[in-house]
């Protein structure tokens, strides 16, 4: 397992942060998603099925900007 913390734009509000873990949560090989009130989210995965990238470009379909911390 590894873990990425991603600084995600416009995760402001309780409705963002809600959509921000519903994404991740979405891709297969996540165990963890831990949105956090200061824009960031740490995400614990198994990296044979899914690369932070996949992160990045899942957010960036729903509307928000996001980078590796």
């Amino acid at each position: 397992m590894r873990k990425v913390v991603l600084g995600v734009r416009g995760m402001d509000t309780v409705q963002a942060i809600d959509k921000v873990r519903e994404t991740i949560q979405r891709l297969a090989g996540v165990t963890e998603v831990e949105p956090t009130s200061d824009g960031q989210v740490t995400i614990t995965y198994d990296s044979t099925e899914v690369t932070a990238m996949d992160f990045i470009r899942a957010l960036r379909k729903v509307g928000f900007l996001s980078g590796v911390e």
